[in-house]
């Protein structure tokens, strides 16, 4: 049985590209059912730069000219039989599924587990070519 996105997901998409939003609900359905066991949350969409700026000084970003500080980016945590996870090749398959679904909806959408420099399993954003911020 397919699980919806929860209200938590749901509000951390507040401010997040209508685009980008549809690939997520399609993806939550298409990684369901290609991968039986698995499901994924939004754990952030739109950021402040306050936040970005903390997640700099963390190491957990590279930059302070991030997506999600226009909406263009969401990041999604991948659950195994409901236990949070961050296996690599979890969300190796969820790449595929976020990347296939985004192609079947006319959205181009570049995946951070495809970058050499900082591969980041979690993160989606819009191309930034058809997606200016």
């Amino acid at each position: 049985m397919i699980q919806e996105l929860d209200d938590r997901s749901m509000t951390r998409m507040r401010g997040v590209h209508p685009d980008l939003i549809r690939v997520v609900l399609k993806a939550n359905d298409v990684f369901q059912t290609q991968h039986p066991g698995l499901s994924f949350f939004v754990t952030e969409g739109l950021r402040s730069l306050d936040r970005q700026r903390e997640l700099l000084a963390k190491g957990a970003s590279k930059t302070l000219n991030s997506r999600h500080l226009t909406g263009h980016a969401v990041d999604l945590a991948v659950r195994l039989d409901g236990e949070l996870r961050w296996d690599w090749p979890l969300y190796g398959k969820l790449g595929v599924s976020v990347k296939g679904v985004a192609v079947g909806l006319g959205v181009s959408v570049v995946w951070g587990g495809d970058w050499r420099n900082f591969r980041d399993g979690p993160h989606f954003e819009l191309d930034r070519r058809a997606y200016p911020a």
